[in-house]
C-alpha cells in the first residue's frame, strides 16, 4: 500500500474519542441521500439534546431535513433495542428473550463455523446503505466475510444500473458540481424530486429560478419539486432513452450541434445520432404516451440556453432500461457543448471523484478463492434455492430487506426457513428482525466514529461519537471484530485468513486505509480543513471550472463514449418494460406503479418515528394516489381502501385521487415496514425480481398492477 501522508492516522484517531459531554459534537449525516450533511450535535449533561446543520457547510448551510432534524427521537426512541436477543418463537413472530453478548457471540460464532465447515459459500451478508459510511459500512465487515470465503453479494438494489450506464459512457461516477447549478439558466429535473431527496440542492435550483432559469421537471408524477417547475412532461416510467434519442434528434435536425466539441473530445457520436434519427418527437411522443410539442420544446430550449443543467436521480433507472436511459441522457451535454460551462453538463453520481481505496475491505484476504456472486435484488430467490447452492447463514447489517427487498412474499418465504440460521444487526425491531435467530443492538450515528463521502456534492465528513453507545448497543465495527476473534478460536487452522491483523483493526485504521490520501483530490487546504472542521471539499476539476470542457472523461481514451465496444449491442437500446404497459398483460394489470418516496421518510429508516409516520401519510398509513380517469373507472373515492395487486401479492392503501398522477400510473408511497400497514403488506409485496439492463438493478418502476375498492367491514 501507498503509504499514508504524515500524521492522517493520528489525526484519525483523536477523531474516533469521545469529546466532552456538553457543547457541540461535529457530525456527519449518515443516511443513503445525496447530500451527506454536515451536522452540529448539541449535548448537554451527557444527552443529546439538539441535532442541527453545520451552518459552515457550504451544502448544508445550517439546515437539515425534518427526517434528520429529528435524529435524537430517533437515537433516543423507547423500542431502541438495548440487549442481545434469542428467537423463542416462530419465525417472523417477533418473539424473543434477552441474552448477554457472550451467549450472543458463542451461539453465532457455532452456528457459522458448523455452517463454513459445510460450505463457506453458504454464508451470505446482505447489506446496503443503512450507513454510507466507510468504517461501519464495509470497512470491517467485509473483512470478516472475505477471510471466510463466504458468498459475495452484489449490491444493487439501488443505484447499479444508473452506475454502469455512467461507467460505459464517463468512465466513472462523475459529473458536473451539483453546486454549479445555481448558475445555469435551464435545469432539467430528469426523474429528480429534490425537495424531497435532495433537499439543499433543491435551495441552489431555487436560487438559479430567482435568477431568471427555467425549470423542466421528466417524471410520471407532478412531485412536489414538479409542481414548483414552469414545465413538467410526464412521461410513461421506462420510456426515458425514447425521450434523450428524440431530443437528440431535435438537436441534430435544427442545426444545433457542438461539432467541435463532438470531434475532439467523443467516441461513436455519429452512430448515436444515426440511431437518434429514427426517433422523431412524433415515435417518441408515442412510446413515451405525450405531446410531442413539449419534446420540441425542450429540445429548442436545451439547444438556445445557456448554461444548461441536467440533475438526474435514480428513479427513472429502475426499470429494464434503466443504465441505457443514463447512457442516453447522459449524452445530451456532449452533443450541443454544454460541458464546455462549469454551470452546465449533467450530474447523477459525484461519489466517483474521492479517490477509494477498494482495500479498505480487504478482498486480497480471499487468497485465491472466488466465491459466487448473489445479487441482493433477487434475494426472494436465492433463499428459495433447494440444492448445493443453498444459502444456510444470512448476517443482515445496514439493511431491512424483509420490507425493502422486491417481491417481498417470495422474501418472507426464504426467511421463514427454519432450516436458515439469521443474524441481525439492527437499532430496532423491524420486520427482517422478527424474522433473525439472533439480534444484536446496534449504534446510531450519535455513538460512533465514521468518515463519509457523498455522491451528491464533492466533500468528504467526519463524524465524531457525541455520546457513548446506549444500553448495550455497539457498532458494526466493535461486532464483526469481536465476531472474528470468536470465529478463529473455533476454526483456527482451518480458515488462517481469520488471524490477519486486518481483522483487529482499529476504527482509524479503518479510515485511514478508505482513502488514497496522497490523491490530489486531497491537495492543497483539503486535508487541513477536514481535520480542523469535520468537512472539506475536494480539490478536484469541478471545484475550480467545468471539469469536462477539454474533454479528460474516466474512459480508457479520456473521450465520451456514445457506443460501448463491451456490449453486444454498442448503443443505447430502447426497450419494452418487463411490464409493459403496451403489452397483453396489461389487459389485466392495467397501471403502472411507481413508489417513490415519501418527503419524511427515507427508505425504511424512520418509518417508525412516530412523528415522521403523521407527517408521511394519511393517519399514519401508506397512500396511493390515483389520477381522477382511473380513479372514477375503478369506482373508488378519496379516503376509501384500495387493494393494489398482481399475481405476486397483494397491499392495501388509502386512496388520493389528484392530477398529478398522470393517467395510467398509480404511485404508492414507499417504504413502511410491512407491519405498519394495513393489511401486514407494504409496496414491495407487488413488485418483481426481474433485473435491469446494465448492472442487475432492481426494476420497481417496473410493475403492472390493478387497483379495486375495497368495502368496509360492517359495522
Amino acid at each position: 500500500m501507498t503509504p499514508m501522508p504524515t500524521n492522517i492516522l493520528a489525526q484519525l484517531e483523536a477523531w474516533t474519542s469521545l469529546p466532552p459531554y456538553d457543547g457541540d459534537v461535529q457530525a456527519a449525516c449518515p443516511h443513503d441521500c445525496p447530500d451527506t450533511c454536515a451536522m452540529r450535535v448539541r449535548v448537554e449533561n451527557g444527552r443529546v439534546v439538539a441535532v442541527k446543520g453545520d451552518p459552515t457547510h457550504a451544502l448544508t448551510a445550517g439546515t437539515l431535513c425534518t427526517k434528520v432534524s429529528r435524529y435524537a427521537e430517533r437515537t433516543y426512541h423507547p423500542d431502541r433495542l438495548k440487549t442481545p436477543l434469542k428467537r423463542v418463537g416462530p419465525k417472523g413472530a417477533g418473539q424473543f428473550v434477552a441474552i448477554g453478548w457472550d451467549e450472543a457471540y458463542t451461539i453465532i460464532a457455532q452456528r457459522l463455523a458448523e455452517i463454513w465447515r459445510r460450505n463457506p459459500e453458504a454464508v451470505l451478508p446482505y447489506s446496503y446503505a443503512g450507513t454510507m459510511g466507510q468504517v461501519q459500512g464495509e470497512g470491517m465487515a467485509s473483512r470478516l466475510f472475505h477471510a471466510l470465503g463466504a458468498s459475495r453479494l452484489k449490491r444493487t438494489i439501488c443505484s447499479e444500473a444508473g452506475g454502469e450506464g455512467l461507467r460505459l459512457t464517463m468512465g466513472k461516477n462523475i459529473g458536473m458540481d451539483p453546486e454549479a447549478i445555481a448558475g445555469a439558466k435551464l435545469i432539467i429535473l430528469w426523474g429528480s424530486n429534490p425537495i424531497t431527496s435532495h433537499v439543499h440542492l433543491w435551495a441552489k435550483v431555487q436560487q438559479a429560478k430567482r435568477d431568471g432559469a427555467v425549470l423542466w421537471a421528466i417524471d410520471p408524477y407532478r412531485s412536489d419539486s414538479a409542481e414548483k417547475c414552469q414545465h413538467h412532461i410526464a412521461l410513461r416510467p421506462g420510456t426515458d432513452t425514447a425521450l434523450a434519442y428524440a431530443i437528440a434528434h431535435v438537436l441534430q435536425r435544427d442545426g444545433h450541434l457542438d461539432h467541435d466539441y463532438l470531434a475532439r473530445y467523443t467516441t461513436g457520436a455519429g452512430e448515436f445520432l444515426q440511431r437518434a434519427a429514427e426517433w422523431s418527437p412524433q415515435r417518441a411522443a408515442a412510446w413515451c404516451d405525450i405531446d410531442p410539442t413539449q419534446i420540441e420544446a425542450l429540445a429548442d430550449a436545451y439547444a438556445t440556453t445557456r448554461p444548461a443543467a441536467i440533475r438526474l436521480n435514480y428513479g427513472m433507472q429502475r426499470n429494464a432500461g434503466g443504465g441505457d436511459a443514463v447512457r442516453a441522457i447522459m449524452a445530451l451535454p456532449a452533443l450541443v457543448g454544454h460541458w464546455r460551462e462549469r454551470s452546465g453538463g449533467a450530474v447523477l453520481s459525484t461519489s466517483g471523484w474521492l479517490p477509494k481505496r477498494a482495500a479498505v475491505t480487504r478482498p486480497d484476504l480471499l487468497g485465491d478463492r472466488a466465491p459466487r456472486w448473489i445479487n441482493m435484488s433477487t434475494i426472494g430467490d436465492a433463499l428459495n434455492t433447494d440444492d448445493d447452492g443453498r444459502i444456510d447463514a444470512l448476517v443482515v447489517y445496514n439493511s431491512n430487506p424483509v420490507a425493502v427487498a422486491p417481491d417481498s412474499n417470495a422474501v418472507r418465504r426464504g426467511f421463514a426457513r427454519d432450516d436458515l440460521f439469521t443474524v441481525v444487526l439492527e437499532h430496532f425491531q423491524t420486520d427482517t428482525a422478527d424474522y433473525a435467530d439472533i439480534v444484536l443492538p446496534a449504534t446510531t450515528q450519535l455513538e460512533h466514529f465514521d468518515l463519509h463521502g457523498a455522491y451528491g456534492h464533492l466533500h468528504v465528513l467526519l463524524n465524531r461519537p457525541a455520546i457513548p453507545p446506549l444500553s448495550e448497543a455497539r457498532s458494526n465495527s466493535r461486532i464483526f471484530r469481536e465476531l472474528a476473534i470468536r470465529l478463529a478460536d473455533i476454526l483456527g487452522n482451518e480458515c488462517p485468513a481469520l488471524s490477519d491483523p486486518a481483522l483487529a483493526a482499529s476504527d482509524a485504521q479503518i479510515a485511514s486505509e478508505a482513502f488514497d490520501w496522497q490523491h490530489p483530490a486531497f491537495g492543497g487546504d483539503v486535508l487541513p480543513q477536514l481535520f480542523a472542521q469535520g468537512h472539506s471539499k475536494l480539490n478536484v476539476a469541478a471545484t475550480h471550472g467545468a471539469p469536462f470542457a477539454l474533454g479528460g472523461f474516466a474512459t480508457a481514451d479520456s473521450r465520451f463514449q456514445f457506443t460501448s465496444s463491451e456490449l453486444d449491442q454498442p448503443l443505447p437500446q430502447v426497450r419494452d418494460n418487463h411490464e409493459d404497459w403496451k403489452s397483453p398483460r396489461a389487459q389485466i394489470y392495467p397501471l403502472q406503479l411507481i413508489s417513490p418516496p415519501p418527503r419524511h421518510l427515507l427508505n425504511s429508516s424512520f418509518a417508525n418515528i412516530e412523528s415522521l409516520r403523521v407527517l408521511a401519510g394519511d393517519s399514519h398509513e401508506p397512500i396511493v394516489v390515483l389520477h381522477p380517469t382511473d380513479a372514477a373507472a375503478r369506482k373508488v373515492g378519496a379516503g376509501e381502501t384500495a387493494r393494489i395487486f398482481n399475481e405476486r401479492g397483494s397491499h392495501l392503501a388509502r386512496v388520493r385521487i389528484s392530477e398529478r398522477a398522470r393517467p395510467g400510473v398509480a404511485v404508492a408511497f414507499s417504504i413502511f415496514w410491512h407491519k405498519h400497514t394495513l393489511d401486514g403488506n407494504s409496496c414491495n409485496a407487488v413488485t418483481s425480481q426481474a433485473l435491469s439492463d446494465h448492472g442487475g438493478s432492481a426494476t420497481f418502476y417496473d410493475c403492472l398492477v390493478q387497483v379495486e375498492r375495497v368495502e368496509p367491514a360492517p359495522q
